[in-house]
């Protein structure tokens, strides 16, 4: 079985059905004071990496310039619970246009016809590309890896 942390568990069945879902990621990073921070945001996974699409005036870009380490968790909320956790860095781009990533995750979260409409009405405006690679990674599905308080 790959261990906690190794990336290799972005393969795995329960990390593979998360990462094609339409359960938003939680985006965890460091506030320029230091302070935590969480925000939901949608993704496309492209195999190597998350990529968000972001309002070119979002406060977390500022963040995420001072510090670009990240955590990343897509949880399902049925039991039993199945969680991707992933660790990284993010690295921002300005767009002149909506990311095609941007605009595949939309249609995945929100349908063809719809994420095709939502992206139509973003085209031709700045966009912040946000992208993060894995340097690590865990998959906790309450079958078979628990989290670490629950093994035995």
């Amino acid at each position: 079985m790959t261990q906690q942390g190794d990336v290799g568990l972005l393969d795995d069945p329960v990390a593979r059905e998360l990462l094609v879902s339409a359960i938003p990621a939680r985006l965890a990073y460091t506030w320029t004071d230091g302070t935590p921070r969480v925000v939901p945001i949608n993704f496309n996974w492209t195999g190597d990496e998350f990529v968000m699409g972001s309002p070119p005036k979002a406060p977390k870009l500022k963040a995420l310039t001072t510090n670009p380490r990240v955590a990343i968790t897509i949880d399902a909320n049925d039991f039993p619970y199945k969680v991707l956790l992933v660790r990284g860095a993010a690295e921002v781009q300005m767009k002149d246009d909506v990311d095609p990533d941007y605009a595949l995750a939309a249609e995945r979260y929100l349908g063809q016809e719809a994420g095709r409409a939502w992206v139509a009405q973003l085209r031709g405006k700045p966009m912040a590309r946000i992208a993060v690679r894995p340097d690590w990674a865990a998959v906790l599905d309450f079958e078979t890896r628990f989290p670490s308080a629950l093994s035995l």
